[in-house]
């Protein structure tokens, strides 16, 4: 596996994280996408039934063994962090799922052209050259498959200067996307869509505790869909759920 020295990096950043299995100050604010993440996998629900799909950049394989519960056809997973793998694979055991992991460097896989019906990841596009990933994805895909990808937004600057002053938190690698980002993504594969999310919910995520249940998430929620409808507010929005299909 080729790896470049950004590569190295994330491995071993990723290496070390599962290893120490430390939670992070930035894991409170997640809550504040709940309907985000509930959108993604409602997705997946939605359309990874008898389906090839692929978890790209899958981590421990959390998500991948929430998605077998879909009833793909088949169902696989990769990552760079080579501890990650192993422990996703003994969890797969453990469970007794059949889900195929491997090693690999996102970037350029060795899997097959045109395998996959369906590739999803969450939070990892950002930590990949995002050229050369597309352009992976899109051999990977059969035709008329479609990417479904979590992504952070890089264009609120409050929450830059935020992650200005949490250097640690992340590696010096990571790039939120940006507009040109999706506009690349639709040159590649044909077609895209991106919905926003997360700056009201996030700014009011100190007054309410389970998003489920909080009447004022749901408000929050609402103000944020409604503020989303208008391209020159969207850049307030702190993450993207990108659906892209290859024509």
């Amino acid at each position: 596996m080729n790896l470049s020295k950004k590569n190295i990096r994330e491995r071993e950043f990723y290496n070390k994280f599962h290893l120490e299995k430390k939670t992070r100050l930035e894991d409170i604010f997640y809550k504040a996408l709940y309907n985000l993440s509930t959108d993604f996998y409602n997705y997946l629900k939605n359309n990874t039934k008898n389906k090839d799909v692929l978890d790209y950049g899958c981590g421990e394989g959390i998500t991948t063994e929430k998605v077998i519960g879909y009833e793909p056809k088949n169902i696989s997973g990769i990552d760079i962090s080579d501890k990650s793998i192993v422990n996703a694979r003994e969890k797969c055991a453990k469970l007794n799922l059949n889900i195929n992991y491997d090693i690999q460097n996102c970037e350029a896989t060795t899997l097959p052209s045109e395998s996959f019906d369906i590739i999803y990841g969450a939070g990892i596009l950002h930590h990949l050259d995002l050229e050369k990933s597309i352009k992976e994805l899109n051999r990977l895909l059969k035709k008329n498959g479609s990417i479904v990808f979590v992504e952070p937004l890089g264009t609120n600057p409050l929450i830059n200067f935020y992650r200005k002053l949490t250097p640690k938190s992340r590696t010096i690698d990571e790039r939120p996307f940006l507009p040109k980002d999706f506009t690349f993504i639709k040159m590649t594969l044909g077609e895209i869509t991106v919905k926003y999310y997360g700056f009201i919910t996030l700014v009011f995520f100190m007054f309410y505790r389970n998003p489920k249940k909080s009447k004022i998430y749901k408000i929050a929620s609402i103000i944020d869909k409604w503020i989303f409808k208008f391209k020159f507010l969207r850049f307030l929005a702190w993450s993207v759920l990108i659906v892209a299909k290859k024509t």
